[in-house]
């Protein structure tokens, strides 16, 4: 998902994996062991099958997979990506998040199973979106106000992650990717024809960002 709001100098508060911390650098620590890898763009056949479980925890091959989702997440400027968007199809993604608060939220969650508010209390919410998969691209998406995602931690403990506003957005997105789904397929015919035609338009300058972003974030 890409970034929808602007990110403040200071904020209010930062939570990572669910729990508040005192303080916490602009990049996360996965970042800075990480390696660029390349973002998947819609069409691609990985982005339209749901993934498969994560079945093995603690092992390297985990770790170093968040690590460059983290780093790949950043030098696109998101604030969620998930597995299948870098070319490997499991239940995975990561984010750097505000919600509407001014609140922080960072961190990980393997295999999510999300939880949305009782249809007769939930308020759904019309708000420009955006995904690092569809390059340039924003339309307005309804999403609950409200979502929880229960899962686990690369070691294999277990996360309950609690999101609001515009973090509960980026937990509904990121859940889609990995049931197969874009933010595409919950827009009319003619809106999923502007999105990819915003796309068509802007993809090239979005790319050519990435690159010299990836170039000052390795400096």
């Amino acid at each position: 998902m890409s970034v929808g709001h602007d990110r403040p100098e200071r904020w209010e508060r930062v939570y990572v994996q669910g729990r508040p911390v005192d303080t916490y650098p602009a990049l996360s620590p996965e970042a800075a062991r990480g390696a660029v890898r390349r973002i998947t763009v819609v069409g691609e056949e990985v982005l339209s099958r749901p993934c498969r479980e994560v079945t093995e925890y603690g092992t390297p091959e985990l770790s170093a997979l968040i690590d460059d989702m983290f780093l790949t997440m950043y030098v696109a400027e998101g604030a969620g990506l998930a597995a299948n968007q870098v070319g490997i199809d499991l239940r995975l993604f990561v984010y750097d998040c505000p919600d509407d608060d001014g609140i922080r939220h960072v961190g990980h969650i393997i295999n999510p199973v999300l939880e949305l508010p009782d249809p007769a209390s939930r308020r759904l919410v019309d708000d420009f979106e955006g995904c690092l998969s569809v390059p340039g691209a924003t339309m307005a998406v309804p999403r609950t106000d409200r979502a929880v995602v229960r899962g686990l931690d690369k070691d294999g403990n277990p996360l309950v992650i609690e999101g609001t506003g515009y973090f509960a957005r980026c937990l509904q997105h990121e859940t889609d990717h990995l049931a197969g789904h874009t933010y595409l397929d919950r827009l009319s015919k003619r809106d999923r024809k502007e999105a990819l035609r915003q796309t068509e338009e802007r993809r090239e300058g979005v790319f050519a960002q990435r690159e010299a972003r990836a170039g000052s974030l390795r400096r």
